[in-house]
């Protein structure tokens, strides 16, 4: 199958890391390990800021402008799709492409990672809770990645159109890593056991994130200053300087930004993740660490409730309560046995959230909206 892809929000191709793209590339990845010949279709951004004015505007003339050619190129073109599908669509970047670009061509046209907020339909996003809601209406699949987004869009579109698709990686990297090799390269040793922690540092929730974890620990080291553990930081940001002077020094080792290739190995060499982060929409490290083979500790709101089993993969807490993360965190710290045995039990269930299972998932959900049958 030829399916023009679209992400809005952030292409592919763009240079600024974020969990945004990454997902773009995995569902990229996913359709053509499902054999489907998929093309980004446009670049083209439609995210806004909501700050300036008549930003909403010019992205919606542009928008307008780059469907009509690519409706009028794809028609005339040697390359035409079977099918549109775009990658996050909400009022901040609603698709002003597909539903025209599908209309044009005549072909089924699909969302995945739609979210619905009626208290956006009036206010600085209005413009773009308005477009993104049309988008939704009209897409012949909506694929909903969190209970969250399926709550939502349950408003405007028909069950047999909406579908529960959970977040998912490529679980091969972080499976087939040298635990005792990756420890010697990132570690050496250094006295353990290590927490790993991995997110950007970058203000707002990240930085809130960062916050509750620096609680937490300071929590930790005060209640038993002698009990060992070592925290590494995956990350990078403009809130680095911040959040480095509010972590527990000595043991905090500040690795900076870690190439994509590196981040299995680097799971591998630790002993446990914890990550309390603010507002996580799906939390792709959560499913990186279990695939690894770690526990994890994280709050449990959103994407750690769904993705991670309490008492099974990991240890969830209440939001903002840094004596509850302290008190998980030294828990599995002094009990290496049950450590281990969520780490083991994470790296089995991660299968469920691999790219093989997205990729067949596709296709059942897919072929079918042009009259076809999975292959």
């Amino acid at each position: 199958m030829r399916i023009a892809f679209y992400a809005p929000m952030k292409p592919p191709g763009h240079l600024v890391p974020s969990g945004d793209r990454r997902m773009a590339r995995l569902f990229l990845a996913a359709l053509a390990a499902a054999g489907h010949d998929a093309r980004v279709a446009s670049r083209l951004r439609s995210w806004d800021d909501g700050r300036t004015p008549g930003r909403a505007a010019a992205i919606a003339r542009r928008g307008r402008a780059r469907a009509a050619a690519l409706a009028a190129g794809l028609q005339g073109g040697g390359w035409r799709p079977d099918l549109w599908f775009t990658y996050h669509c909400y009022h901040k970047a609603p698709d002003h492409l597909g539903p025209a670009v599908a209309d044009a061509l005549a072909i089924p046209y699909v969302i995945a990672e739609a979210s619905h907020a009626p208290k956006q339909a009036a206010g600085r996003f209005a413009a773009g809770f308005r477009t993104a809601e049309a988008a939704i209406r009209r897409a012949d699949a909506v694929l909903a990645m969190t209970v969250e987004d399926r709550a939502g869009l349950a408003a405007i579109v028909a069950p047999d159109r909406l579908h529960a698709f959970s977040p998912f990686v490529d679980t091969g990297p972080f499976h087939s890593a040298d635990r005792a090799a990756a420890h010697r390269r990132w570690f050496g040793d250094a006295d353990g056991p290590w927490l790993l922690t991995v997110a950007m540092m970058r203000p707002g929730d990240k930085q809130r994130g960062y916050a509750r974890l620096a609680d937490a620990l300071h929590r930790l080291d005060a209640c038993a200053p002698d009990r060992p553990w070592r925290l590494a930081v995956a990350g990078d940001g403009p809130a680095r300087e911040t959040i480095a002077a509010a972590l527990p020094h000595p043991r905090c080792r500040l690795l900076g930004r870690i190439a994509a290739d590196d981040l299995p190995d680097l799971y591998a060499a630790a002993d446990l993740f914890v990550w309390p982060g603010a507002n996580e929409a799906y939390g792709l490290v959560f499913l990186e660490a279990q695939a690894a083979g770690l526990g994890v500790v994280a709050t449990a709101e959103r994407a750690a409730g769904e993705l991670v089993a309490d008492g099974e993969t990991g240890l969830l807490v209440p939001p903002n309560d840094a004596d509850a993360l302290a008190t998980a965190l030294a828990r599995l710290l002094d009990d290496p046995a049950l450590r281990r045995r969520m780490g083991r039990t994470a790296r089995d269930r991660s299968a469920g959230f691999d790219l093989a299972a997205a990729s067949r998932r596709l296709g059942g959900l897919l072929h079918p909206l042009i009259g076809g049958s999975p292959s």
